[in-house]
């Protein structure tokens, strides 16, 4: 049986969905969350969708079996690969995902036009294209798929060199082109500057806020909301063994995303 008092569980193929959780703590402060970051089999975006539905089941199997109330998919690639899937194998629990914000950036730029940085394998699934040609008509759309950008800040160094020059290799052509950008993997608000430093100084736009309203939403629907006496608090997780990578997890916790 669901407790309010149990925990949110929250993955991600690697370290990215710390954006999210950022997002979701900032919201529900009241909340204890579970970060399981998949790094030992990232990137998703590189992978088939069925084994991006393997991947994220196994997790969520896990995070069901130590006893999470819910589970949010702080990834938009398994996101859009697996949830469906995994709300319609537990249909009793609440399954939250994160999608590319490109309604929100459409709705504040209407007939402009919206970069939208993501994973191939998300622009490739059938729930990025409808909703890209739900949003096309009111707005230019110019999907880039990253390719590498999520290994690189896996690495750490999120203002290296090859980030950089990969972020420039991408999205240079559109430099002071587009009114707004949207981050369609959750790993990428953390290279935020320099993409800004790329493209230009526009507003950008990801998942993480929604999905934090989202989670509220569902869990005060269900009767699941943490009490406002309760104790918020996170723990980290990994595949990758090692204090060293929970360690670049909290590093990661700790960056301004708003800079």
């Amino acid at each position: 049986m669901q407790d309010a008092n149990s925990f949110v569980g929250v993955f991600d193929s690697g370290l990215g969905g710390i954006s999210v959780l950022k997002s979701l703590v900032s919201e529900l402060p009241h909340e204890q969350f579970s970060f399981f970051g998949d790094s030992l089999n990232s990137p998703y975006g590189d992978r088939e969708p069925d084994d991006i539905v393997a991947l994220s089941r196994a997790i969520v199997e896990r995070q069901l079996d130590a006893g999470a109330k819910a589970v949010v998919i702080a990834c938009n690639t398994a996101t859009a690969a697996a949830a469906a899937t995994l709300r319609n194998e537990y249909p009793n629990v609440p399954i939250i995902g994160v999608e590319p914000a490109l309604k929100p950036a459409v709705q504040a730029f209407p007939q402009g036009r919206i970069l939208v940085m993501a994973t191939a394998a998300t622009l490739a699934l059938e729930k990025y294209q409808r909703l890209e040609e739900h949003w096309s008509g009111q707005a230019e759309v110019i999907p880039v798929a990253c390719v590498g950008l999520v290994d690189l800040i896996e690495r750490g160094d999120v203002e290296s060199h090859e980030i950089r020059e990969l972020i420039e290799r991408h999205v240079g052509t559109y430099r002071d082109t587009v009114d707004a950008v949207v981050l369609g993997c959750t790993h990428y608000p953390f290279v935020r500057k320099v993409i800004r430093d790329v493209v230009g100084d526009v507003p950008f736009f990801d998942g993480g806020a929604g999905t934090a309203r989202q989670l509220r939403t569902v869990l005060t629907a269900r009767g699941l909301l943490a009490p406002q006496e309760a104790m918020g608090g996170v723990r980290f997780s990994s595949s990758k063994p090692g204090e060293e990578e929970l360690t670049l997890y909290r590093r990661f916790y700790d960056i301004n995303l708003e800079t």
